[in-house]
C-alpha cells in the first residue's frame, strides 16, 4: 500500500488493516509495538526499550518510526489478549444486601387491551394506547419514539387488539416521570424482563445479565477492553484519542468488546439483544466519555476538569449499543476527573456506609483510586499508579494470563526462585502479583535493598548485569516458553517502587487532609479484579498497603460491576449513588505539594519512616 514519507508505522500498519498493539498510546513508553525493518528507509527516535543488540538485528518501535520511503515490515507475533471467561459459563450467585422488591425498578411490562377502532370511533392508535394507559396504569405524559411508532400499528392487529408495552417509568431519576414507552409488542408476554449491568474497565469488560422478574443475575461475561491496543492506562487513551479519528476508534473498540459480550450472555439464556431493554453502566470518568465520544482531553489539562460527572440517561442507539435501541442507558455518576462511577459503585456496594469503623476503599489498578470516611463524610482521590501492575513497563511483564507468573518465593540462603505459573504451562513472563511479589521476596531475601538496588556481590548467578542494567533471574531460558531468561531489571523496579510508592503516598495524604492518619483506619476493603489475587503479606512488605492485622483487610472483587448491578434493580439504591457521588469530597493530588513529599517518602522499601511498618521491621530483624 502506498503512505505519505513521514508516515508513522503504526499509522501504516492500520491504515492496511494490520493489527498493531500500541499499549502506550504511541508514546514510546511500553517498547511492545516492536517491529522488524526487512528494508527501506526509516527514521527512528531513540528509545531506551530497545538493547543495542535488537536495533543491530533491525527492530524498531512501530510508533516512534516513520517511513521514508518504499520499506518492507515484519511485524512480530503480537500478545494475545486471551478471554478469561468463555461462552457457556454459567452466572455464579450474586447476593443481594436487601430483599428485592419489583416495584422498587424503573423498567416495567404492562397488558393493555383496547376496543378495535371503528366508523363511529376514529380516535388514532395512539390517542387511544395512552388513553388506556393513564385510566388502567396512571401513566400520564407517557413518551415515545418515531421508531415505537413505527411499530404499533402493527403490533396492535397481530395481537387483535391485545399488546404488551415495556415502559421505563425513570423514576429513580424523577418520580413524577415522564415514563418512556420502549417497545410495544403484540399479544400478552408478561414471563420475562431483561436489562445489563456493566462495568467498562481500563483493563477489562464486565456484562450482568439480570433477569428484572427476579432480580438474579443469570449470565456472566469479561473480556478484556479493545480499547488495550491503543493504550493501556487511561493518559495513554486520552491522547491517543486527542490523534485524528482516534475518539472514533477508541468509542468503537469499546462498544464493539460490549456487543460481543452482550451477544454471549444472551445466546446464553437464547434471547436477542433486542430483549434488553436497560443498561446500567459504571467506569471510571476517562471510560465514560469514551464511552459516549465525549473528549477526556480536559481532564488530563490543568485544571483536571471532565466535561462531565453525572451523565444523562441516553438511548442505546445513540452509541451503538447491541440491545434495543430505545433502552435507556444509565451511566452511574462520577466524582472528579480521575475517581468516576467506579467508585461510587464500589463504595455502595461494598457495604462501606454500613461499616461500624473508619473504612479505606482502595481500586487498585492503572489508575489507583480510593476513598476516606463513613458515609457522613466521605473524600476521594486517585493516582496515578500507571500500567507496571498489568505488566506494562516491565521487560518481561504481562497480564494475568495463561503463562504468567502470579506467585514467587526466593530462598534467602542460596537466592533461587521458585513461582507458581497459570495454567499448566511453561513461564512466558510476570503479570502483576507476581511482580509484588517477586519484589517483596527479593528485599525479603536481601537481593535488593531498601532503595531497590541489586546487590551485584551475591554469590549467584541469579544477578547479572544485562541489556537493561542489574537485574534478577526469575526463570532461566530452558524453563520458559519463549526459550529466553525471565528476569526483573533495574528499570522495572524502578516502575514497581514508583507504583507502589503512589498509591500508599495517596491513601496517606487522604488521610492526612481530614486530620487523620493511617493509624486512624479501622478496615480497609480492595476492589477490582486485580485485588482479587493480591497477596497482603508481600504487599505490606513492599509498603503498598499499611500494616496492620490482615484480618482488617476484606478483598471484595468487582464492585463496580455489582454496584451497577444493586443500581439497576433499585431505585432506591440508584438514587443514594447520586447522594453519595454529590456529597464526597475530591481531592486533586497532583495540586498537592504533600503528595510529593509522601511519594517520596514511600519510594524505599518498605518506607523511609520504619515505625509506619513493624511488622516488616520485625521480619527484616530476624532474618537478619
Amino acid at each position: 500500500m502506498d503512505v505519505p514519507s513521514g508516515t508513522l508505522i503504526s499509522d501504516a500498519a492500520r491504515q492496511a488493516g494490520v493489527e498493531l498493539l500500541v499499549p502506550c498510546g504511541g508514546q514510546g513508553r511500553c517498547g511492545r509495538c516492536a517491529v522488524i525493518v526487512e528494508a527501506g528507509e526509516v527514521r527512528s527516535r531513540p528509545t531506551q526499550r530497545l538493547s543495542p543488540e535488537d536495533v543491530a538485528s533491525g527492530y524498531v518501535l512501530a510508533c516512534q518510526t516513520q517511513i521514508e520511503a518504499d520499506a518492507t515490515i515484519t511485524i512480530p507475533p503480537q500478545e494475545k489478549i486471551e478471554r478469561r471467561i468463555r461462552e457457556g459459563k454459567r452466572a455464579s450467585a450474586v447476593e443481594l444486601p436487601f430483599p428485592y422488591d419489583f416495584q422498587d425498578q424503573p423498567l416495567h411490562k404492562y397488558i393493555v387491551n383496547l376496543a378495535p377502532p371503528s366508523l363511529e370511533e376514529q380516535t388514532d392508535d395512539w390517542s387511544r394506547l395512552k388513553r388506556e394507559l393513564a385510566n388502567r396504569y396512571n401513566l400520564t405524559d407517557v413518551q415515545v419514539s418515531l421508531a415505537v411508532l413505527a411499530k404499533l400499528g402493527k403490533a396492535l392487529r397481530d395481537g387483535n387488539w391485545v399488546v404488551t408495552v415495556v415502559v421505563d417509568l425513570n423514576t429513580w431519576d424523577r418520580p413524577e416521570g415522564p415514563p418512556r414507552l420502549l417497545d410495544v409488542l403484540p399479544g400478552e408476554s408478561l414471563e420475562s424482563l431483561w436489562a445489563v449491568a456493566i462495568d467498562i474497565g481500563t483493563t477489562s469488560n464486565v456484562v450482568w445479565l439480570v433477569d428484572m422478574v427476579s432480580g438474579q443475575v443469570v449470565a456472566q461475561a469479561v473480556d478484556y477492553n479493545g480499547q488495550i491496543a491503543r493504550g493501556e492506562d487511561v493518559i495513554s487513551r486520552i491522547i491517543y484519542a486527542g490523534k485524528g479519528d482516534g475518539l472514533r476508534e477508541l468509542q468503537e473498540l469499546v462498544v464493539g468488546t460490549l456487543n460481543r459480550l452482550l451477544g454471549q450472555v444472551c445466546a446464553e439464556r437464547d434471547i436477542s439483544p433486542h430483549e434488553v431493554y436497560r443498561a446500567v453502566v459504571s467506569g471510571n470518568t476517562t471510560m465514560i466519555h469514551l464511552l459516549t465520544a465525549i473528549s477526556p482531553e480536559p481532564i488530563r489539562l490543568m485544571p483536571f476538569i471532565p466535561v462531565v460527572n453525572e451523565m444523562p440517561p441516553f438511548e442505546a442507539r445513540e452509541i451503538g449499543l447491541g440491545i434495543n435501541g430505545q433502552a435507556t442507558v444509565d451511566c452511574l455518576p462520577g466524582i472528579g476527573s480521575y475517581v468516576g462511577a467506579d467508585i461510587t459503585a464500589g463504595v455502595i456496594s461494598s457495604g462501606m456506609c454500613r461499616a461500624q469503623d473508619l473504612v479505606l476503599f482502595l481500586d487498585i489498578g492503572t489508575n489507583g483510586e480510593m476513598a476516606l470516611g463513613d458515609c457522613t463524610w466521605l473524600i476521594a482521590c486517585a493516582c496515578s499508579a500507571g500500567p507496571a501492575f498489568e505488566g506494562a513497563g516491565v521487560v518481561h511483564g504481562m497480564r494475568a494470563t495463561e503463562g504468567a507468573i502470579e506467585e514467587v518465593w526466593v530462598n534467602s540462603d542460596d537466592y533461587e526462585a521458585t513461582y507458581r505459573v497459570i495454567g499448566t504451562v511453561k513461564p512466558r513472563g510476570l503479570c502483576g502479583s507476581g511482580l509484588i511479589s517477586l519484589l517483596g521476596e527479593m528485599f525479603a531475601a536481601g537481593v535488593i535493598d531498601k532503595s531497590g538496588n541489586i546487590d551485584l556481590t551475591l554469590p549467584t548467578r541469579r544477578v547479572r548485569e544485562g541489556a537493561h542494567g542489574a537485574e534478577y533471574v526469575v526463570a532461566w531460558a530452558s524453563e520458559s516458553a519463549h526459550g529466553q531468561d525471565i528476569a526483573l531489571t533495574a528499570v522495572d523496579i524502578d516502575n514497581l517502587m514508583r507504583a507502589k510508592a503512589a498509591i500508599y503516598a495517596g491513601f496517606s495524604v487522604l488521610a492526612r487532609s481530614v486530620g487523620l492518619s493511617i493509624a486512624d483506619i479501622g478496615q480497609v476493603y480492595i476492589g477490582g479484579a486485580f485485588g482479587q489475587y493480591l497477596n497482603v503479606e508481600k504487599a505490606v512488605l513492599i509498603g503498598m498497603l499499611p500494616d496492620m492485622p490482615y484480618e482488617r483487610y476484606r478483598f471484595l472483587g468487582n464492585t463496580s460491576v455489582r454496584g451497577a448491578y444493586y443500581a439497576l434493580i433499585s431505585n432506591h439504591v440508584r438514587r443514594e449513588m447520586t447522594r453519595v457521588g454529590r456529597m464526597m469530597t475530591y481531592l486533586e493530588l497532583s495540586a498537592d505539594n504533600t503528595f510529593f513529599e509522601e511519594f517520596n517518602a514511600a519510594m524505599f522499601l518498605p518506607h523511609t519512616d520504619e515505625a509506619q511498618f513493624p511488622s516488616v521491621a520485625s521480619l527484616m530483624r530476624r532474618s537478619a
